[in-house]
């Protein structure tokens, strides 16, 4: 089930093998109140324990499959359904240390239907999120 912070404290891990770490994850609720295209997400801001990791960098899974920040724009078959969640993707050699960290997040989405001026709309969220030793 997920928790009700579009951030989930599940899903929030270090990625590559032991002693050499490539990166982390952190698993996000979809933000939308309905569900749209991946590439009306213009991209997905991180910011770890006051370091920032800005999209052009990351990468986001859905269902399965990867896209870069590029990619992303251009699909227009994957689908972020309610109550469903994506996983953001941050290359850090090393990962992150395990234990707690303040993790911050700032989605830009598009609204089709909603005029240019007023676009994008960020969904900001922050919390505390462990990472444990596997």
């Amino acid at each position: 089930m997920l928790e009700r912070s579009h951030i989930q404290s599940s899903g929030f891990q270090n990625v590559g093998p032991a002693g050499a770490r490539t990166g982390f994850e952190l698993r996000i609720r979809q933000p939308n109140y309905r569900s749209s295209r991946l590439s009306l997400i213009e991209g997905v801001d991180l910011v770890v324990d006051g370091i920032s990791y800005p999209a052009e960098q990351n990468r986001i899974r859905v269902g399965g499959h990867e896209y870069s920040h590029a990619e992303m724009a251009e699909e227009t078959e994957a689908r972020l359904y309610v109550g469903t969640f994506f996983t953001v993707i941050v290359p850090k050699s090393g990962g992150l240390a395990p234990g707690v960290h303040h993790v911050a997040s700032s989605i830009r989405f598009r609204h089709p239907y909603f005029p240019p001026q007023f676009q994008p709309v960020f969904v900001r969220s922050e919390r505390h999120a462990t990472i444990i030793v596997p």
